[in-house]
């Protein structure tokens, strides 16, 4: 099984670029004004124009009001509604049912019972996002840099995703471990918070992927 990769906080053409080019599956549109990473759904449209037919783009949203659930409908186009907040899981499946798009859910987790509370998702979201818990009292729900004991998602419903402190040093164990089949990472590939790393980028999907990066001799 090919594990897929998503670049989450893509905010320039030349991150996109970046995560196109190392051979990401989907990138993701992050729509929450506390986040460095944060969009305008102006310049968001533009990234999903250039991203269009050449990788999935990700709108990632925490708690939207149904305003700009129609905006980036209409204006950004996602292929996918990523939903990061405490939407319950009538409030996913009425986004699902108004946008007609598929959804993510993320789930934060910090040990088994939040692993087994996800099971509210089934049927209504497309895939899981298992993340790692946002510590009490911090401005982010994600994209913190923090992982969890990926060991407790052994035996979650599959297909499911991963999140939370990844980086190309440790993707391949979190995969093993956990039997994720899609992983996300943020953080893992910055030099700072909101700058992408094309480097980084290109070494994370080739461990997702089971290859080792390639290092250029000095000439």
């Amino acid at each position: 099984m090919t594990v897929e990769v998503k670049i989450c906080g893509v905010r320039t053409p030349a991150s996109l670029d970046a995560a196109i080019a190392a051979g990401a599956d989907f990138v993701g549109l992050v729509f929450f004004a506390k986040s460095p990473r944060n969009l305008s759904p102006a310049d968001a449209a533009r990234l999903a124009t250039a991203a269009r037919g050449r990788v999935k783009t990700v709108a990632v949203l925490v708690d939207p009001d149904d305003a700009l659930i129609d905006t980036i409908a209409a204006d950004v186009r996602p292929d996918v509604l990523q939903l990061h907040g405490s939407e319950t899981p009538e409030r996913a499946a009425a986004i699902k049912a108004t946008t007609g798009l598929t959804v993510f859910k993320a789930v934060p987790v910090a040990e088994r019972a939040d692993v087994n509370a996800a099971a509210r998702y089934e049927g209504i979201a497309d895939r899981i996002l298992f993340d790692a818990k946002a510590p009490a009292g911090a401005d982010l729900p994600g994209g913190n840099g923090l992982r969890f004991d990926w060991a407790i998602l052994e035996g979650a419903s599959a297909p499911f995703a991963l999140s939370g402190g990844l980086a190309a040093s440790n993707v391949a164990e979190a995969i093993r471990l956990s039997g994720a089949s899609l992983v996300d990472v943020s953080s893992g590939v910055e030099t700072a918070p909101g700058e992408k790393d094309p480097g980084l980028i290109a070494q994370f999907v080739q461990a997702a992927r089971g290859t080792a990066p390639e290092h250029k001799k000095a000439s």
